[in-house]
C-alpha cells in the first residue's frame, strides 16, 4: 500500500493544538500528452474537449494485492509463483502461424497481432488472463480462480484520440490480478499509430491485467508502457474512442468486452 503522508495544519482563530491529518495520494492516471508548457501553468483547467494534461494510462492505486508495499508483495499467495511462460500459454493452441487475439466487442470485432518475439511474457499473461490458463485473483470474490478474466468486462477509461483502457474485472481502474510482470520496452518500441496494444501500470514492473489500444500516435508513452501487439481495423477503435463520456473518462454507455478468443493465423 502507498506510504501514508501526514500534513500539518497551523493554529486556525486562535487554536493552539496542531492538527494532523494523513491522506492517501494515488499515482496520477494516463493521460494525453501536454498541450502546453507545464510550467506556464500548473493548475490545468478539466474541459470536456481538451483532456487535462497530466501523465499516462495507468491503473488506479487501491492498495490491492499485488501493489508494491502493501502486505500481498509482488506476488503474495499466487499459486504459480508468478511465473507462466510463453510455452505454456500456447502449448494447447494449434498451427504455427502468428497469435492473434480476436477481442469481440459490443461496438465490433477486433482483431490484434501478437508481439510473442517482443514481449513473450506479456503476450503470455495475456493468453493467460483471456483464456483463465493463468490463475488470477478475483478482486471481487478474493479468491484465486482459473477463468476468462476479460469476458464480460469493459472499457473503463476512454480518451478520444489517445486511447481505450480496458481489462479490469472491476470496471473502475483499481483491479489487479494479484501480481505484477515486468516491463518489456523491447528495442524500437513506439507508440507512433493508433492500434498498438500495450499495457496499462502504476509505474515500472507494475503490469498486471489491465490494457489500453491507442486510438492516435502518443510518442510521450515511449519506454514507459509495454507494446505486446497491434489491433486492427483501426476504425473500429476510433469507434470506440468517440463514443461520449462523463467522469474519470468514463463512456456514458458502457462499451463491453464480451470475449477474447486466441488463436493462431493459418494464412501466414
Amino acid at each position: 500500500m502507498p506510504a501514508m503522508r501526514t500534513v500539518i495544519l497551523p493554529a486556525v482563530l486562535g487554536l493552539a493544538s496542531l492538527l494532523a491529518i494523513s491522506c492517501k495520494s494515488p499515482p496520477p492516471e494516463l493521460e494525453p500528452a501536454p498541450t502546453k508548457d507545464p510550467a506556464a501553468d500548473t493548475a490545468t483547467p478539466t474541459s470536456a474537449k481538451t483532456p487535462p494534461a497530466a501523465t499516462a494510462p495507468k491503473m488506479n492505486d487501491q492498495g490491492s494485492p499485488g501493489s508494491p508495499g502493501s502486505p500481498a508483495g509482488k506476488n503474495g499467495g499466487d499459486p504459480m509463483n508468478g511465473s507462466f511462460t510463453l510455452a505454456e500459454a500456447t502449448k494447447d493452441l494449434p498451427g504455427k502461424g502468428p497469435i492473434v487475439a480476436k477481442i469481440d466487442t459490443s461496438k465490433g470485432v477486433l482483431q490484434c497481432k501478437l508481439f510473442d518475439d517482443k514481449a513473450p511474457i506479456t503476450v503470455a499473461n495475456f493468453i493467460g488472463l483471456a483464456t483463465g490458463k493463468r490463475s488470477w485473483k478475483d478482486p471481487n470474490s478474493g479468491q484465486w480462480v482459473n477463468k476468462p478474466a476479460y469476458d464480460g468486462t469493459g472499457f473503463h477509461r476512454i480518451i478520444k484520440g489517445f486511447m481505450i483502457q480496458g481489462g479490469d474485472p472491476k470496471g473502475n481502474g483499481s483491479g489487479e490480478p494479484g501480481y505484477v510482470i515486468k516491463d518489456e520496452l523491447w528495442e524500437g518500441a513506439k507508440h507512433d499509430r493508433a492500434g498498438l496494444l500495450c499495457m496499462a501500470n502504476r509505474g515500472p514492473n507494475t503490469n498486471g491485467a489491465q490494457f489500453f489500444i491507442t486510438d492516435a500516435a502518443a510518442a510521450h508513452l515511449d519506454r514507459s508502457y509495454t507494446i505486446f501487439g497491434e489491433c486492427a481495423p483501426v476504425e473500429i477503435v476510433h469507434d470506440i474512442a468517440g463514443v461520449p463520456t462523463g467522469m474519470q473518462d468514463k463512456p456514458q454507455t458502457p462499451v463491453t468486452i464480451k470475449s477474447i478468443t486466441i488463436s493462431r493465423d493459418a494464412k501466414k
